[in-house]
């Protein structure tokens, strides 16, 4: 008994402690500088807590939220934050589903938010750009240029962590992932000094970035290359996911991707089912960088008779904006991923239904968990954005053009944290299945069995080995970079996210 009141006096000891220090940790803000800082119960508070996509997120709770505006009070925040050893995290728009992320419970949260300049340079074709923006602001602040960036394709995402994931963009085969459009980023290092990085100037760094996380320094803003943009087409696509608009729209989606022959177009593929399958339907995602798309580019698609078509001309942001429907709050919000090499022609309709009925038949077995939406995407990698990102300096991903790919993106969204075990588990049996299918199907010789399948960080569920999954040389890289710039692995050790292994 006598060791029993101990360990609870010795649990209390540490947790006060805990709590003193990250309270201090924002005092001492208060009292050294004038950086903006929102606190516990007020109003903007609570309203910054709302905006992650996952209420899961949303209900840690940060001892203060500070909002930096310049590199100086960014560099400021983190002297203090070496005083202490408590851990925190950064955000930029909310949108990382992932527990701790962007997100902490009883430590500082450091806001991009007021980072969040915007400015456009006509004579260079450049855009500056701040972490603390989301795609939809950036598209409407360009919008009367003529002229936009390679960004997300749901506008409420934000800027910062969109970039440092490589950002997949409906732009891509046009002009590679977002990152391969990084021209500079300002980086505010672990000890506090600002550089900048660039393919002239702390060339590693700079190539670390473009798909490295946030491993290396709090980017406070990005010249990015610029592209003339005039009205452009898009919408989406709504069938019943019956047997035969399954089967139609996954050859579909298997022939555009390896036929690839119109770069101006854009595609997500998305599968949606809900509590005991009451929505069972396919969401189509279209883009065309022109007023219309030429007679053949959708056609395959459009044949199957979608039963929604909203698709029409317009401008971009507003495409980007109007896909914000997309976004589920109010739920939390899990999200995996997984790589396939694309299957032949012949091969193509038993391997895409076999990943499909997977999907179908794991999330069955959650199905009535309250208010689960169960979601896959089909995802176009073809060769030429690895063509593309090659011809821009490369980046983390470093695909090659030898095989065309998909990515899979895996969304559960659910109302209550209590089954967030469960959905773990489900998450993890349905990219870990797609996984096994993928090695089946090399094994028999039905899928490529020599192809590099990394993972999208963008899309990555947690615990997926990220790093582990690069080219061997690409990892040596990160870590040389990290051992560089954070030697003492302040960022590895005081905030979450996808972290470098030890060397």
């Amino acid at each position: 008994m006598a060791r029993l009141a101990l360990n609870k006096v010795a649990l209390w000891a540490a947790t006060l402690t805990a709590c003193v220090t990250a309270q201090n940790t924002c005092d001492t803000v208060a009292s050294r500088t004038s950086i903006s800082i929102l606190k516990t119960l007020s109003i903007d508070y609570n309203t910054a807590q709302t905006e992650y996509w996952s209420t899961s997120c949303g209900d840690l709770k940060p001892t203060c939220i500070l909002e930096p505006e310049t590199p100086e009070e960014v560099a400021a925040i983190l002297s203090i934050l070496h005083e202490n050893n408590e851990t925190f995290a950064i955000k930029s728009g909310g949108h990382n589903p992932n527990n701790y992320f962007a997100s902490v419970d009883g430590g500082p949260l450091i806001s991009t938010k007021k980072l969040n300049e915007i400015i456009f340079d006509a004579g260079s074709e450049t855009v500056r750009v701040g972490p603390g923006n989301r795609w939809d602001e950036v598209g409407a602040q360009l919008d009367a240029t003529g002229y936009t960036v390679v960004g997300g394709r749901i506008g409420n995402v934000g800027v910062g962590g969109y970039l440092l994931g490589n950002g997949l963009s409906f732009m891509s085969t046009e002009y590679g992932w977002a990152a391969n459009s990084i021209l500079e980023a300002t980086v505010v290092l672990a000890n506090g000094s600002i550089v900048t990085a660039s393919e002239t100037n702390n060339y590693e760094l700079w190539m670390a970035l473009k798909g490295g996380g946030n491993n290396f320094g709090i980017v406070t803003s990005y010249l990015l290359q610029a592209y003339q943009q005039g009205d452009i087409w898009g919408g989406n696509l709504e069938f019943d996911a019956t047997p035969e608009n399954t089967a139609a729209l996954l050859t579909a989606l298997r022939n555009f991707t390896e036929n690839y022959t119109d770069g101006k177009a854009g595609i997500i593929m998305t599968a949606e089912r809900t509590l005991v399958t009451v929505v069972d339907i396919w969401i189509l995602f279209l883009y065309y960088n022109g007023p219309e798309p030429p007679q053949g580019v959708f056609d395959s698609f459009l044949a199957i008779k979608p039963t929604i078509n909203s698709c029409k001309t317009q401008r971009y942001s507003d495409l980007l904006s109007g896909n914000n429907w997309a976004v589920i709050k109010g739920s939390v919000y899990t999200i995996g991923t997984e790589t396939m090499p694309l299957p032949s022609k012949e091969d193509g309709p038993e391997i895409m239904q076999a990943v499909y009925d997977h999907w179908v038949n794991v999330s069955d077995t959650a199905k009535f968990v309250p208010g689960l939406i169960a979601s896959i995407a089909f995802q176009p990698m073809p060769k030429r954005i690895a063509q593309i990102a090659k011809s821009k300096g490369g980046d983390m991903l470093d695909l090659d053009d030898d095989v065309d790919r998909i990515i899979v993106e895996l969304d559960y969204s659910f109302l209550n944290k209590a089954d967030y075990d469960q959905i773990d588990l489900t998450m993890r049996a349905t990219y870990n299945g797609i996984g096994d299918l993928v090695k089946d199907y090399q094994q028999s010789g039905l899928l490529p069995s020599d192809v590099y399948l990394p993972i999208f960080m963008n899309d990555g569920f947690y615990p997926q080995d990220y790093f582990g999954r690069l080219r061997p040389e690409k990892l040596q890289l990160a870590q040389k970079v990290q051992a560089e710039v954070d030697p003492d692995g302040f960022w590895k050790e005081r905030t979450a996210g996808f972290k470098i292994p030890a060397s």
